[in-house]
């Protein structure tokens, strides 16, 4: 480790090849139609670990999006008690030949200020798994309105949708469950597991600075692969999952983020190409639904051991959240098309 510039940290990626396995090489095959993957390169050889603690320690093209300059880019936070109420400790950005760790604690509100643009940007795509909770602290602790993700959970799910595979309504994919799936990556991510065990014994852990070796590794693990399984989950999903798509990553952002003005502040949500409308028959729309539980009733939603919720969502093809330990504790949150939503509201209605 040295001192590159101002407060610039730089650390040699030592984890690419050694502590995920074992490999299966074969995740950096040539993509079909003779493409290559943008982060070929970065893939294969050791790319550095930047800790940022400025501004100025970021690229530029970040910082200033541009539509001349269009980004894909992983994704991901840590911190403690990831939600409203917690606190984002590291923002983790993947570029094709650097990884970038942004130290909110270091650098405080002013860095994560001057990342506001881009996160809110529609020029550069945030590959993230499973968004959430990442975005709710992003608005309630920053004031940051995530836009333009691809959640690479729900991505999953849609191709799963597409082919025809069965799926509990619980049944998300993990990370490191993506990982393993020998159509993106195959790989056995170990240290994520370590990492867990650390976080149960001092919830605190990623508070602590300077950042250890084990930090700096996890943290990037947990972004450097998203920009090569972005483009895998590009070349299978078809139009309609890909609106799909676009617009439940768009739900998930503003999810947790309840406010009064019904997200009226919040970018609009994308349209439905013209493509898809065949036949003067238009896919139906999704939407987000808030439904306020009254006090002391949330076990009636929920049931014994979570029998009565899972009931409601195997009844509708409706994604149905509750907040739980992290809150809000008093709402159920509703995702999918208009008449599933509506029906899921009267279902849970009965129930209160």
């Amino acid at each position: 480790m040295h001192v590159l510039g101002k407060n610039q940290t730089v650390w040699g990626v030592l984890v690419s090849w050694r502590l995920l396995h074992p490999i299966r090489r074969t995740f950096l095959c040539r993509l079909t139609r003779g493409s290559q993957h943008p982060d070929h390169a970065a893939l294969l050889s050791l790319v550095p670990i930047y800790i940022v603690t400025h501004a100025s320690q970021l690229p530029k093209d970040f910082l200033v999006p541009s539509p001349r300059r269009q980004l894909v880019i992983g994704f991901d936070c840590e911190g403690v008690d990831l939600c409203r109420n917690g606190s984002l400790c590291i923002m983790q950005l993947a570029f094709p030949d650097a990884i970038y760790l942004v130290d909110a604690i270091q650098g405080g509100e002013k860095l994560m200020k001057a990342c506001k643009p881009a996160l809110e940007s529609s020029y550069i795509t945030k590959v993230i798994h499973d968004c959430k909770r990442d975005s709710e602290a992003l608005h309630f602790q920053f004031g940051i309105k995530l836009h333009n993700v691809v959640d690479s959970q729900i991505a999953y799910s849609l191709i799963e949708d597409q082919q025809g595979r069965r799926r509990s309504p619980d049944d998300y994919i993990s990370f490191v469950g993506l990982l393993a799936d020998p159509r993106y990556c195959g790989i056995s991510y170990l240290e994520k597991k370590e990492v867990r065990i650390l976080l149960k014994q001092d919830p605190k852990f990623w508070t602590y600075r300077p950042l250890t070796e084990l930090m700096v590794r996890a943290a990037a693990d947990d972004v450097r692969f998203l920009p090569y399984i972005y483009y895998k989950m590009m070349e299978e999903l078809n139009d309609y999952s890909l609106w799909k798509l676009a617009v439940r990553g768009a739900l998930y952002c503003r999810c947790f983020c309840v406010i009064d003005n019904e997200y009226a502040d919040w970018p609009t949500l994308p349209n439905i190409p013209e493509n898809l409308m065949v036949n003067g028959k238009v896919p139906e729309n999704e939407i987000l639904s808030v439904l306020e539980i009254p006090q002391g009733k949330m076990g009636c939603v929920i049931g014994k051991k979570g029998a009565s919720i899972l009931s409601i969502k195997q009844s509708c093809k409706a994604e149905i959240l509750i907040g739980g330990a992290k809150g809000p504790s008093d709402k159920v949150f509703i995702i999918g098309p208009v008449k599933e939503v509506r029906k899921a509201e009267a279902i849970l209605r009965g129930r209160i």
